[in-house]
């Protein structure tokens, strides 16, 4: 990793830690993580991006990675983390349009981003999760109370859980549960941690080397801002002043690679939205492509594949830019 460099940015009295790597005169493309995440997720598409000519940035968000915890974590909220992104950009001096390109939860901060700063954006690309449309509520009832974002939800059930392991632990059981086509649900009994045998194997695409960069860094940032956001902030509202809170629309190009074997297909409702094309109401210049053995970490699993569809996208769209 030699080719990126870190750096620390001022944001609200937090030192908030960026990976980038390019030449700061290329069109910017900013990565937005998801969880059990931090910016490392990105090392294959920031190295990729960069070697095609563009500038690759990917933040920490305040309370993860190397970026500092906030004196309230549970009082985070995924408007802190889109404002935090347009200040990281107003930071570096980034004027043009930007790509945004997101995972995981990673795809509710960078729509929301597109939302509130449509003049900064050149094109959104997000992995795993689609458009969901803010100010309607999450239904996770059709979902058993097993269900790891609904344990999640409730405060201190995961600290309890997360609590009796060390944070490598934690990470790798959640990598092993995530990469699988099965919604993650506990039993009565049981807790999402014990979802996972002690010797069950990492994917083959993740190596220990990678889990020793997750599990330090977790040790460091811990998991209570990673739970208030986003697992306890579904229900936050988005108002933007731009749009009709009832009628917000994407209008940038945007893109959306999903795994078909990503347990989040799986979510009720998740295959009709997105192939009835309901989704595009909201992102009309949507496209969709699906990768058949992909999982919900296909970046990670298909570099190789992901950069190349990312950087298709990029080329098409770069002239949005300026």
């Amino acid at each position: 990793m030699e080719e990126i460099k870190h750096s620390y940015i001022k944001v609200n009295e937090l030192n908030l830690h960026v990976a980038e790597t390019g030449s700061e005169s290329s069109p910017a493309v900013i990565f937005l993580h998801g969880f059990p995440e931090i910016w490392y997720t990105w090392r294959h598409q920031m190295i990729a991006v960069a070697k095609a000519g563009y500038r690759a940035l990917a933040p920490d968000y305040r309370g993860y990675g190397l970026s500092d915890i906030p004196s309230k974590p549970d009082q985070t909220s995924f408007l802190d983390l889109v404002k935090d992104t347009a200040s990281i950009l107003d930071s570096l001096n980034i004027s043009s349009k930007v790509f945004v390109v997101a995972k995981d939860f990673g795809a509710m901060v960078a729509y929301r981003f597109a939302l509130f700063y449509p003049e900064k954006v050149a094109g959104v690309v997000t992995l795993g999760v689609p458009f969901m449309r803010p100010n309607r509520p999450v239904n996770h009832q059709p979902l058993p109370e097993g269900f790891y974002i609904r344990r999640w939800m409730e405060p201190g059930r995961a600290e309890a859980d997360f609590g009796r392991l060390d944070a490598k632990t934690v990470v790798k059981n959640i990598y092993i549960l995530f990469s699988k086509s099965e919604i993650p649900i506990a039993p009565e009994n049981q807790e999402i941690m014990d979802l996972v045998e002690p010797s069950t194997p990492l994917p083959s695409w993740f190596t220990e080397d990678d889990l020793a960069v997750y599990g330090a860094l977790y040790e460091k940032s811990g998991f209570q801002t990673a739970l208030q956001v986003p697992y306890r902030s579904f229900s936050e509202k988005v108002e933007s002043q731009k749009q009709d809170p009832d009628e917000l629309k994407v209008e940038a190009p945007a893109l959306f690679i999903m795994g078909e074997k990503d347990y989040v297909f799986k979510f009720p409702g998740m295959e009709e939205y997105l192939k009835s094309g309901e989704v595009k109401k909201y992102v009309p210049n949507l496209e969709i492509i699906y990768l058949p053995e992909g999982s919900h970490f296909v970046h990670e699993q298909s570099p190789d594949e992901v950069n190349q569809l990312l950087l298709d996208f990029l080329n098409r769209n770069k002239c949005q830019c300026f």
